[in-house]
């Protein structure tokens, strides 16, 4: 594979079908899928930062004489236990990253990346059920949970390498990756309303049935690589096949050479500063805008919800900007990997640091939306990173950089808990000082290792172009023939 490819080094798409109908092209439509089922993926996990608040609040109606009546929280836990609760998601989120990668490279991408989700949704479902017999309940299922979809990001990093071809990749991954985003905007003000308005069990319930409706979906359309695809037009199936070289099905993992590799502990490094920043808002930034901005649920459901609007936006700018660098060779990619990235993870801990400093309603809402939304041009730096280096070894490579990435949902809500204790201004400025410091280091330290050129340890004794020849025909045969 090209370490570099540029539009004069690999095939075009020469199908004569406008852009704009997306359904033509299969490749579309597993990026769709995908958008939709990471928007399952963050639903599923977000739901409870919401809900949690409803869960431990003190309420208040009105009685018909017009008096009004203060209601006791249903679970009375303290911030250290919601602290547990918050992150008791990513106790089993970590312990299937590598495993995910491992398992995808050997089942396929995507009926991993389908069982994780719908698993999650029937569990969600069971949540109101569990959590009224023991928060430690509560616990183990949102552990559980979290090992279900540990293996989401790994499995959909093998989809890629089957269905993503070079000159394309950043922009079909931003677009998928930007669900998380989207089902953040949607789900944190729904489940405010929801909580509100009809209980919080309900939270739960309307996205267990969403998730699993998608689940079905994904199972039926979205096949591991594009020669699988009954579907698939002969034209795209051959762009595809050209593009892209063959994944062997039995990878032989270089484990050693992973963690002795520089580029590779640069993505590990960029994955943690910036889940510490994105964890620490996703998990708290509801409380936070309800103790210390005096937001009420429904208020801060929607508000918590504006940094991932403009997150959402750009993470589709970010991926077509850098695919244009490349593609117009403006750039290599090693330089637009560290610019999108170095330039994100910078412009982050200024934004954190203002944050800081501006605790108002107005100031606090401004840095932080601006500090969560320039996390998509790092996405279009760093998560697409494995595919430059290690095409073949990119499911396991995602999965340990995102196993060091989940330390920080474990770490940031536990840590958090125990500094804010009182709701104090000082308090949430000491998270933020954390969030800023974290993005700096992560900045220096990728933009001194990265690389986006295939590693030599990644590299097959064999050809590509050998490797493709002496497949191509077996592949397009079986792919029209079933």
């Amino acid at each position: 594979m090209m370490e570099n490819p540029t539009r004069d080094d690999i095939p075009e798409d020469n199908m004569d079908v406008p852009r704009w109908k997306f359904w033509k092209r299969r490749r579309y439509i597993v990026t769709l899928m995908a958008l939709l089922g990471f928007f399952n993926v963050f639903a599923l996990r977000v739901n409870v930062s919401v809900a949690i608040v409803a869960m431990t609040s003190t309420s208040s109606r009105t009685l018909e004489n017009g008096t009004v009546v203060e209601e006791l929280p249903e679970f009375n836990w303290d911030s250290k236990l919601q602290g547990l609760v918050l992150g008791s998601y990513f106790y089993g989120y970590i312990t299937t990253q590598i495993l995910g990668g491992w398992l995808a490279a050997r089942v396929g991408g995507n009926r991993l990346f389908g069982l994780g989700i719908g698993v999650t949704s029937m569990l969600t479902l069971l949540t109101p059920l569990l959590v009224r017999v023991n928060v430690y309940w509560f616990i183990a299922i949102r552990v559980i949970e979290g090992i279900f979809e540990g293996v989401s990001y790994p499995s959909m990093h093998d989809v890629w390498a089957h269905w993503a071809p070079p000159m394309e990749r950043s922009r079909l991954a931003t677009f998928a990756y930007s669900g998380s985003y989207i089902g953040t905007v949607v789900v944190m003000p729904i489940s405010g309303v929801l909580a509100q308005n009809v209980g919080w069990p309900a939270v739960f319930y309307v996205f267990g049935v969403v998730g699993l409706v998608w689940f079905a979906a994904w199972w039926v359309l979205v096949k591991r690589g594009p020669q699988y695809d009954r579907h698939i037009d002969p034209r795209e199936l051959k762009y595809l096949q050209d593009a892209l070289p063959v994944v062997p099905k039995n990878v032989v993992h270089p484990w050693k050479k992973f963690f002795a590799s520089g580029p590779v502990w640069a993505v590990i490094v960029a994955n943690f500063s910036e889940n510490w920043g994105f964890y620490t808002l996703l998990t708290q930034l509801p409380i936070f805008m309800k103790d210390t901005l005096e937001f009420d649920i429904q208020e801060a459901g929607f508000l918590s919800a504006l940094p991932y609007v403009v997150v959402s936006a750009t993470m589709q700018v970010a991926g077509h900007i850098a695919d244009w660098f490349l593609s117009r060779k403006i750039l290599n990619t090693t330089q637009v990997r560290k610019l999108f990235c170095c330039g994100a993870f910078l412009c982050q801990s200024l934004f954190m640091l203002l944050a800081a400093f501006l605790l108002t309603p107005a100031g606090a809402v401004t840095c932080l939306t601006l500090a969560v939304g320039l996390g998509a041009f790092a996405m279009a730096g760093f998560f697409v990173n494995h595919l430059d280096i290690a095409p073949q070894h990119a499911s396991v490579l995602l999965g340990i950089g995102n196993t060091f990435g989940t330390m920080p949902g474990i770490i940031s809500p536990t840590i958090t808990g125990y500094i804010v204790q009182h709701k104090t201004t000082s308090e949430w400025q000491i998270v933020f000082f954390i969030s800023s410091a974290i993005y700096l280091v992560g900045s220096i330290f990728y933009g001194i290792f990265a690389s986006g050129e295939v590693q030599s340890w990644a590299k097959t004794q064999q050809s590509d172009e050998a490797i493709k020849r002496s497949s191509l025909d077996g592949h397009s045969n079986k792919a029209l023939e079933t």
